[in-house]
């Protein structure tokens, strides 16, 4: 059976962008017949409220979109990555590395390719016993970066975006498995859940794709098949911007408390993709068998969907 997930992250109110991607993880694992996971990645502890973990709840059933089963959150999982990380360290594929944030930001002028970053330089790679002794005589806190082979291309076909292939280098070199303050890394800490809880179709924002040849390799020292992956076009405000929490007019509580009803909202996501000729009300399910064709996300064109410049006023115009 087809597994899929949505994992959001309690650290703000979802807004028009995590519906869009929420939803079409809902209608594609829906579309498939398979199980739906709900997995809390409330990861950093700094960042996570119980507040923004009850608001996603109301958010995602104000949408339509519900699961059959739900996943124990991140927060419980140390000792699980722990495990992980002690096996890559007894194989030799990871390293602790000393550079602070400042070093890695002055990294950024040097050339390379889309959000990853420049390569990580391996300037901790090889440090030596006395080495690493010294640079924790001296205050310094260690990360944990896994080894990347720099050269291997991976490829894969997205389900949106078709064939993909991307070294590791290209996508930033070695990355980091733990954080300096102690939190797992997103590539890790993603990795090991998605692998524990049999997720087979991954469905994310097309911002995330250079995270996935990273994943991949986690994969496949784990000895595992990745799941099937679909990179989404993003949502953007009308000045081409991506949506943060600067928008927050546009969160999902906001439009809710505007008077904004869930199927103007997905009516509206789903004319600026394509999937509908015109903004009309659209109920979450409704396209799973709309006009005798059942939904595939082959139908979901590249292009971002871009706002109009008074979004709120649009969709209540909508509602007339």
């Amino acid at each position: 059976m087809r597994t899929g997930r949505l994992a959001p992250s309690p650290t703000g109110l979802l807004h028009l962008g995590n519906a869009w991607a929420f939803w079409l993880a809902w209608l594609d694992i829906r579309s498939l017949g398979g199980k739906l996971v709900l997995r809390l990645e409330n990861i950093d502890p700094a960042r996570s409220r119980a507040e923004y973990e009850q608001a996603l709840r109301k958010d995602l059933a104000w949408l339509g979109l519900d699961w059959d089963t739900e996943a124990p959150p991140q927060s419980t999982r140390g000792a699980r990555y722990d495990q992980v990380l002690e096996a890559l360290a007894c194989r030799g594929l990871s390293y602790p590395c000393y550079c602070t944030r400042k070093e890695l930001r002055s990294l950024a002028g040097a050339p390379h390719m889309n959000d990853a970053g420049a390569p990580y330089p391996g300037t901790c790679r090889n440090l030596t016993t006395g080495e690493r002794a010294a640079l924790e005589a001296a205050g310094r806190r260690s990360s944990l970066r896994l080894r990347c082979p720099a050269k291997a291309i991976w490829r894969f076909t997205d389900r949106v975006r078709g064939a993909q292939s991307a070294t590791l280098e290209d996508c930033g070199g070695d990355f980091a498995l733990r954080r300096s303050d102690g939190v797992y890394a997103y590539q890790l800490a993603v990795v090991v859940d998605d692998l524990d809880q049999g997720v087979t179709s991954v469905v994310r924002g097309c911002d995330i794709l250079i995270s996935t040849p990273r994943q991949m390799y986690l994969y496949s020292l784990l000895q595992a098949e990745p799941p099937s992956y679909a990179h989404i076009p993003l949502v953007l405000d009308h000045e081409g911007e991506r949506l943060a929490k600067r928008h927050g007019s546009l969160s999902l509580a906001a439009l809710r408390d505007a008077g904004i009803r869930p199927e103007t909202l997905l009516g509206l996501l789903a004319g600026l993709a394509g999937l509908q000729e015109t903004y009309a009300p659209l109920r979450a399910a409704e396209l799973l068998q709309r006009s005798g064709t059942n939904f595939s996300l082959e139908q979901v064109r590249r292009d971002s969907l871009i706002l109009p410049a008074n979004p709120v006023e649009a969709m209540l115009a909508q509602q007339g």
